[in-house]
């Protein structure tokens, strides 16, 4: 699944020591807002206390990197603390804001977090798969699914004995998934491509971290298959975004055109695509 982020942020210290006003004034809480692990340092930035990790490092420049950890914070040797503290004031609210972000991200991560066992939910086509094992029935590729009423997708049954371990039942569903994700993706290719007035030759699966699709000009088309975890009008925009390379391998605006004449609120999709969190493969 696509994984968090570093956020970094240079500042050019000055060369001449700075003046700087006393620093914590704020009382000191017993448990900062955000602690890093290895935190040795802790400031009050923009009414938030921050423990990061400080460090010294030959190089030109102060450095923020805020991670899934929290706050690191480089300097180089001939930096006194004052200046540090002086940087981290200014981008105080770049800072904390990052952390919060990451914070909710790293939320988001653990909610999708799937413990494979019997009973086991995930999303599928943007609704809610339950897992069932059963042994006693007997499936095409050893997995069947069997829809329900209400706003769940149903129930996937999976021909594996109550005593399989975790890896074989991730591995059966992950396979299930890859050929759903194949067949229907084909079918929204076959949709999209007369509209387009383009021909592609091949598909392809990856499973690449950050990269939902790519085309080529030889109309070879690669797409991510946990796009299937996704609600349908996102998937149709990735589809329609790889396909309309084929017509401009580029992201100029006559691409962008290209594209909302099949997926016309194409710009709440991408934000919808920026925002998602799905289940650690």
């Amino acid at each position: 699944m696509p994984g968090l982020m570093q956020l970094a942020f240079d500042w050019l210290a000055p060369s001449q020591p700075a003046k700087v006003e006393p620093a914590f004034t704020a009382p000191v809480p017993a448990e900062p807002a955000f602690a890093h692990p290895r935190a040795n340092r802790r400031s009050c930035l923009a009414d938030t206390w921050v423990a990061y990790e400080f460090k010294r490092a030959r190089r030109r420049t102060i450095g923020f990197l805020v991670g899934a950890d929290g706050l690191v914070v480089r300097a180089p040797n001939w930096v006194a603390l004052a200046e540090v503290e002086s940087a981290l004031q200014e981008k105080a609210s770049w800072i904390v804001r990052k952390l919060e972000e990451t914070r909710s991200q790293q939320e988001r991560l653990a909610l999708a977090r799937i413990a494979w066992c019997d009973g086991a939910c995930f999303p599928y086509l943007g609704q809610t798969l339950r897992l069932q094992l059963d042994p006693s029935r007997t499936y095409n590729a050893h997995a069947e699914l069997v829809p329900t009423s209400g706003q769940d997708a149903g129930i996937l049954y999976l021909g594996l004995s109550q005593a399989a371990n975790a890896d074989q039942i991730r591995d059966a569903v992950q396979a299930w998934l890859m050929a759903q994700a194949r067949q229907y993706f084909l079918e929204r290719m076959v949709h999209f491509a007369p509209l387009l007035q383009v021909q592609w030759r091949k598909l392809s699966l990856s499973q690449a971290g950050t990269r939902w699709g790519s085309a080529k000009s030889d109309g070879s088309i690669r797409l991510n298959w946990r796009l299937i975890h996704l609600q349908p009008s996102v998937i149709d925009y990735v589809v329609a975004h790889e396909l309309s390379h084929l017509r401009e391998m580029n992201h100029s605006p006559a691409f962008w055109d290209t594209v909302r004449t099949l997926v016309p609120d194409l710009d709440q999709q991408r934000q919808t695509l920026r925002q998602v969190v799905l289940p650690d493969w």
